[in-house]
């Protein structure tokens, strides 16, 4: 109840605080002149907030819940331009959604409404104090009959509530104009090349952090014909690990999008992880810090909202592929069987799962499945969307690679793992070492080609939807 009034009184201060600037005329929740409107797009969202004691994930520990500051959402976006080509986005404050549950997903709003998967993105906010679901780190929590029926007994709820989402998405289009821009939060740190206790110091010293970071905050705007805005999307590229507590909260994403949504009343906000693999926000782990990272992210996108957007002309494109990414090698039995009494619990309960699969006769896959997309709205904004954990290096590769208006995310369809740019491959450490166990991929590490791998992908789809 503590942690319930000091987000209200939080939400309260802040909403006070934008009120004051939106009446001063420092800020404007519309802020070009919108073409007319000849997009059409639909939104829709819902309650994800776990009824059951679905443990949290992160973190590989016995999380089961004890209460929330605010409620988990799902949210999605559908869009139609003048031709009748659709896509939806969906947006969710979950750890991760793994492929048991996206692929149903997939299947079923391919059946029901006539999607296909180029036309559908599934991105997870990557937030730990968020629910388990279905076979994401399997190996990751020492679990128990009873918490695998509760996550199979949620995850099939899920499955069946993010179609019917979608399906209102789509029947909710109506006329809209879309615009762009970008803002600034300065939050995220490069938790590669800055140790977590060093930072309060190098901070309160003024010394400079190092490694790469993207602080950038890309801000997409709904507008229907009456200059209502209808909904803000937006991103930035950082771990949403600020809390690792045992209540149910949407981390730094959930705070901002309720103050948004408080400064903007009548307006849906939705958030996604643009490729935050190796950032994290310091100092963290407590509330205070949440709130406020929540805070300078929704300053962010009132920030962007003070400039001059561009509009988006109603044009619109997908493209999607499933690549393999192969692993450097498969784990070897003699491997497995060293590693099942490993001191590391998550190792040895998944050297014990693959054990089981090679004594069931099962040959171990060389290669895992990656989703890729991109989308071209208009002339103005390409969307790369990809699987996974995806460090900071592909979002400033393909902003540069392929110019203003592109957005690059990671944690879209499907959990996998971290993946590694050549660079942190090349350094190693967690994000690019020998940690795929605890995704339960039955190999040690990715071969040192997932980049080009990617990126030759990701090239063949952008010149597929910029044809």
């Amino acid at each position: 109840m503590a942690f319930e009034i000091s987000r209200r009184q939080f939400a309260g201060e802040a909403a006070g605080l934008l009120a004051a600037m939106l009446g001063a005329g420092a800020l404007s929740p519309v802020v070009a002149q919108a073409t007319e409107g000849t997009w059409k797009a639909g939104l829709a969202k819902a309650v994800i907030t776990p009824e059951t004691p679905v443990w949290l994930a992160g973190y590989g520990t016995r999380r089961a819940p004890d209460g929330k500051l605010h409620d988990l959402w799902m949210k999605a976006l559908a869009l139609e331009d003048t031709a009748g080509h659709r896509a939806v986005l969906v947006t969710s404050d979950f750890q991760g959604v793994p492929k048991v549950m996206s692929d149903p997903v997939f299947q079923q709003v391919k059946e029901k409404f006539g999607l296909e998967r180029h036309q559908v993105m599934i991105t997870f906010s990557h937030n730990h104090c968020g629910p388990r679901l279905g076979d994401d780190l399997v190996d990751y929590y020492p679990v128990d009959d009873g918490q695998v029926k509760l996550v199979e007994e949620y995850t099939a709820k899920m499955i069946e509530k993010m179609v019917a989402m979608i399906g209102a998405a789509v029947a909710n289009l109506a006329p809209a104009s879309l615009q762009q821009g970008q803002g600034t939060a300065t939050f995220a740190v490069n938790r590669r090349n800055n140790r977590e206790a060093d930072v309060p110091m190098l901070m309160e010293k003024g010394t400079p952090l190092v490694g790469p970071v993207d602080h950038s905050v890309p801000v997409l705007t709904v507008t229907r014909p009456d200059k209502s805005l209808a909904a803000i999307l937006f991103g930035y590229a950082c771990h949403p690990t600020t809390l690792s507590f045992l209540t149910w909260c949407g981390d730094y994403p959930g705070f901002a999008q309720v103050e948004l949504e408080t400064a903007h009343p009548g307006t849906m906000t939705m958030f996604v992880n643009t490729c935050g693999g190796d950032q994290n926000p310091l100092p963290r782990r407590t509330v205070e810090l949440c709130q406020k990272y929540g805070h300078m992210l929704a300053v962010g996108v009132e920030e962007a909202l003070t400039q001059p957007f561009k509009p988006i002309s109603p044009k619109l494109r997908t493209a999607f592929e499933m690549v393999d990414l192969p692993y450097l090698t498969v784990a070897t039995r003699e491997e497995l069987v060293a590693d099942s009494t490993n001191a590391n619990a998550v190792k040895a309960r998944w050297a014990a799962r693959m054990l089981k699969k090679l004594d069931a006769g099962e040959k171990f896959p060389t290669a895992y499945p990656y989703p890729i997309h991109a989308w071209r709205l208009g002339g103005e904004m390409l969307v790369i969307g990809q699987g996974a954990e995806t460090v900071v290096d592909y979002a400033l590769r393909f902003k540069q690679e392929f110019g203003p208006g592109t957005w690059v995310m990671g944690y879209a369809d499907d959990m996998i793992s971290y993946i590694p740019s050549k660079r942190v491959w090349l350094e190693g450490g967690y994000e690019g070492g020998s940690n795929l166990y605890e995704y339960g991929r039955p190999a040690y590490r990715w071969s040192g080609e997932v980049e080009n791998i990617i990126a030759a992908t990701v090239h063949k789809l952008v010149k597929q939807v910029r044809e």
